[in-house]
């Protein structure tokens, strides 16, 4: 049987650290108006990991080799958490689309607007698995549902102009770059795209 043992002060530290992070994963989108945009993908795993991890460290029947296995996780957690839930708190948008397998995709994207309109960036990769380019998509900013033709640009001058708004915009942004987390230019691999009204929204009412 694995020896147990109450929690050290360090093990309880970081077990409430992660427990309130895990649960600012998921209440810090309340911030955004509109529709609950819940947690997908690696952000929900961390969220419930850290959730997880962080009742082991508070459990004081825990295993002492579990508790130290998740002692071990929990910088990780730490930082990934912390990440996504800075990177919520300023505006970030939804757009919903499908994935290659077919599947909604909730893509949630920091955006900037300039006179020609709204932009977000991503890999390449990821706009074309979301066949994002001319699609007609509903996009959910501010609290109000929009429907959306994205444009995909892949030329370095929009690319990179569209990218240094957003560094200039999210403070985020400016400190993950700072410590080399966050490009302070775009990648090779970086799209725009020009989120355009679809037609029929975008003519003038009678």
């Amino acid at each position: 049987m694995s020896e147990t043992k109450a929690p050290s002060k360090l093990a309880t530290a970081a077990g409430w650290g992660l427990l309130a992070l895990g649960v600012a994963i998921f209440a810090v989108r309340l911030l955004h108006a509109g529709a609950y945009a819940a947690p997908t993908g690696g952000t929900l795993l961390g969220g419930l990991g850290a959730i997880v991890l962080g009742g082991v460290l508070l459990w004081p029947a825990a295993p002492r080799v579990l508790r130290w296995l998740a002692l071990a996780a929990s910088p990780v957690l730490f930082f990934f958490g912390l990440y996504v839930t800075m990177a919520e708190l300023e505006e970030t948008i939804s757009l919903y689309a499908t994935d290659s397998a077919g599947q909604p995709a909730d893509l949630r994207l920091w955006i900037v607007d300039r006179d020609d309109g709204a932009w977000v960036g991503m890999p390449r990769q990821k706009a074309v698995e979301h066949a994002l380019d001319g699609a007609r998509l509903e996009m959910l900013r501010g609290g109000e549902m929009r429907c959306v033709v994205p444009a995909l640009h892949e030329d370095r001058p929009t690319t990179s102009a569209i990218h240094t708004m957003k560094v200039e915009k999210y403070a985020v942004a400016r400190a993950a770059a700072a410590i080399g987390l966050y490009p302070r230019e775009a990648r090779e691999t970086t799209v725009a795209l020009r989120l355009d009204p679809c037609p029929d929204e975008a003519l003038p009412s009678p």
